[in-house]
């Protein structure tokens, strides 16, 4: 736990770790922050090119079929006025009709042999009944209950929704014009089907990536053109039981119900008067999707291009892991020049340190002087602290030696000094002149009349040597050690 707390503890790291960590700092964090800015900045501006370019690709599908449409209906409308079209529907008689029959037919056969995607071609009476057609199976039919009739019949050109046709069961698309005589009364309808693959052909040419796919919706929501056939003419969100039973009644209920997908996400699409995007998640491929989307101008119907979230980020996720691999790479090599110039800087203040500690503990030698010498060739401020300290340290060893040398002649007369006052204590003492005066004595020949001459001897010896031993004790312990 210490050394973890000591790892935490900035004031007791080393020189060297804070240079380097001050310089890693110092780069990394306006780095990261340079780093983090520029890749917003950027992601934004990735994220909305990528919106831009499928509302560009919806845009320009959404024009061709504007095209498209505008040129087929201009060839209705042209049929409409055609001069046999007009003299049949004209006649009064049923002779009359069956001359000019013929001349309509090859009118009506050259228009549908002019392009493939064209399914059908018909003349409907002003009753609705079909009375002449590329196709047999349409003569006699009657469809004024179409949306294409009525509108025709009232003087409009139209254009319906993709649909599934009464007669045939094939999808299509249905574009009318009335037939007026010359004094402007409206004698029939001229009716042109498109084939709905062509539709969808058109509509699914453009794909900007194998997750990619472009879809249409009606005016109702509805969708009338996906890669996926199992989902058109279903809504992308639920209708009340009246809306669809309106939607069935325009279809002549020929399908069963109005299926819903359930993405209320898409509601914003339907009758989208700009161009825009938008995300939901697709219960068909059962994952996030981005879509851009576009209104058309002929119809009320808009084409959206819809990709797969996980594709739409790919270049975010390739900028994210271009900005991370910088950040590191540039780190890295910070952070090794960061560690080099730290153990340039550290170095001779490693041996500063090194060298007050010998100086210290009084190991200074030459070998220590020697590396400090080797790091003070440089002509910055540490090296001139180097070169300082090494006059100083052989200053301060010289001071020192001659102070040992003056502190160990000071100790010899102090010892000195100390024994002759002990001497001189032991031998001021009155015991130790009575002694020596007895011994005087002895000298002399003077004895004490009351004992032996031997008997004072041994006296006096013994005294002598009980004052000796006490002497000799006294002066081991008063001498310094």
């Amino acid at each position: 736990m210490k050394v973890i707390s000591r790892l935490f503890y900035i004031p007791s790291w080393t020189i060297a770790t804070k240079i380097s960590v001050a310089l890693i700092s110092a780069v990394f964090i306006p780095m990261s922050f340079t780093a983090y800015y520029n890749l917003r900045e950027s992601l934004e501006r990735i994220e909305a090119a990528e919106y831009r370019k499928l509302e560009l690709l919806a845009t320009n599908t959404a024009s061709r079929l504007d095209q498209m449409l505008i040129d087929i209906q201009r060839l209705v409308i042209q049929v409409s006025g055609d001069l046999n079209v007009v003299e049949f529907l004209s006649a009064n008689t049923v002779e009359r009709q069956k001359t000019l029959s013929l001349k309509l037919q090859k009118t009506l056969n050259n228009i549908h042999d002019a392009n493939p995607d064209f399914d059908a071609a018909y003349i409907l009476d002003d009753n609705g009944k079909c009375v002449a057609a590329t196709d047999p199976i349409f003569i006699n039919q009657n469809y004024a209950f179409r949306q294409y009739y009525k509108s025709a019949i009232q003087g409009k050109s139209y254009i319906s929704s993709i649909l599934i046709g009464k007669t045939t069961k094939r999808p299509g698309l249905y574009f009318s014009a009335p037939v007026k005589s010359e004094t402007g009364k409206i004698l029939g309808v001229v009716v042109l089907k498109i084939k709905g693959e062509g539709i969808w052909t058109i509509v699914n040419s453009l794909k900007p990536a194998n997750q990619s796919y472009s879809f249409l919706i009606d005016q109702d929501g509805l969708i009338i053109s996906h890669p996926d056939q199992s989902t058109l003419y279903k809504s992308i969100f639920p209708v009340s039981s009246d809306k669809a039973q309106q939607l069935l009644s325009n279809w002549g209920n020929i399908l069963p119900s109005i299926n819903s997908l359930n993405i209320p996400e898409l509601k914003a699409i339907v009758r989208a008067k700009d161009t825009g995007h938008t995300s939901y998640y697709s219960p068909i491929e059962k994952q996030h999707m981005i879509v851009g989307f576009a209104p058309m101008k002929v119809e009320p119907w808009v084409l959206g291009i819809s990709q797969s979230r996980e594709q739409f980020e790919a270049p975010l996720y390739h900028l994210i892991l271009f900005n991370i691999s910088s950040v590191i790479i540039v780190g890295g090599i910070t952070t090794i020049v960061a560690l080099w110039l730290s153990s340039r800087i550290a170095r001779p203040i490693r041996a500063l340190t090194a060298a007050a500690q010998a100086l210290e503990k009084e190991t200074f030698n030459q070998e220590a002087h020697h590396i400090l010498v080797q790091t003070a060739h440089s002509q910055d401020d540490i090296g001139q602290l180097v070169r300082v300290y090494i006059n100083m340290s052989e200053t301060v060893r010289t001071r020192n030696q001659n102070l040992k040398m003056q502190v160990k002649e000071l100790r010899i007369e102090i010892d000195e000094t100390k024994r002759n006052r002990y001497v001189e204590e032991i031998t001021g003492n009155e015991h130790f002149e009575s002694i020596q005066k007895k011994i005087a004595k002895i000298k002399q020949g003077t004895i004490v009349a009351s004992e032996t001459e031997i008997g004072y001897y041994n006296r006096l010896h013994n005294q002598v040597q009980s004052l000796k031993q006490r002497t000799s004790v006294n002066i081991t312990q008063k001498l310094p050690n």
